[in-house]
């Protein structure tokens, strides 16, 4: 099947079927929030717009890029994220990529995000949905983030069927330049576990979903089963 592979900037209007990819760290750092108890997660098109969303709505919490700022109550680390206990908390999220390219396909009828820790789950959620070819999204240096398109590639592959080896694909992400740059201390809040964190394959059981919610987009944790049969298909947000 004839998948496209493309960055933000080459989009045009909304594909049928989107899974956007961000490694290192964004989407990486959401599955880490789900699994430490994040209800929900709001993606913010600014870091101002993720301030007003979290001072608008009581008990919220705020996650940016970089390092630590006023109103802000988390850094996009995995590393940093993996300590906390959000249980029933809403994460509103900004991150220089990621969460860009989520919202620059935010009207396809399906929006999936991804990272290494929740590839196989989002390939069978794929699968059980028998998409037709995927638009995958990659966030990173304007779609040329080798890290990125080699998780697309993986599940992309995996979404086949078969036994798919990661070893050759975590490999490629491991010596990409976004992994150069957090190995090296080159972003800041940075966990020196990051790039094995965002290397974890499979670490989490679900897949994730966003969807327009009122007037945002929303992110949440969806389960999948490991036979690929949708009467199984759930999802924690109540879909």
């Amino acid at each position: 099947m004839d998948h496209h592979f493309v960055g933000i900037p080459e989009l045009t209007g909304a594909p049928r079927v989107a899974v956007v990819i961000d490694v290192m760290r964004a989407f990486t750092v959401a599955a880490w929030a789900f699994s430490r108890g994040v209800e929900k997660i709001v993606l913010a098109s600014t870091l101002s717009e993720a301030l007003a969303l979290k001072e608008s709505h009581p008990g919220w919490l705020a996650l940016k890029d970089g390092a630590p700022a006023a109103g802000f109550d988390a850094v996009n680390s995995p590393g940093l994220l993996r300590s906390c206990d959000f249980t029933g908390r809403t994460l509103v999220q900004k991150t220089t990529a990621g969460t860009v390219g989520a919202l620059a396909v935010a009207n396809a009828p399906l929006v999936l995000c991804a990272s290494f820790v929740v590839a196989g789950p989002t390939a069978r959620f794929l699968q059980t949905k028998d998409p037709g070819p995927v638009t995958f999204v990659i966030t990173g240096e304007d779609g040329r983030a080798d890290e990125d398109l080699a998780c697309a590639e993986y599940i992309s592959r995996s979404m086949a069927g078969g036994e798919v080896e990661a070893a050759p694909y975590l490999d490629r992400a491991r010596t990409s330049r976004a992994a150069a740059d957090l190995a090296g201390g080159l972003r800041s809040g940075y966990h020196p576990d990051d790039v094995d964190l965002c290397l974890e394959i499979d670490r989490f059981p679900f897949a994730m979903m966003a969807r327009q919610e009122e007037s945002l987009t929303v992110l949440r944790p969806v389960t999948v089963p490991d036979i690929p049969d949708a009467r199984y298909l759930t999802s924690l947000g109540g879909t």
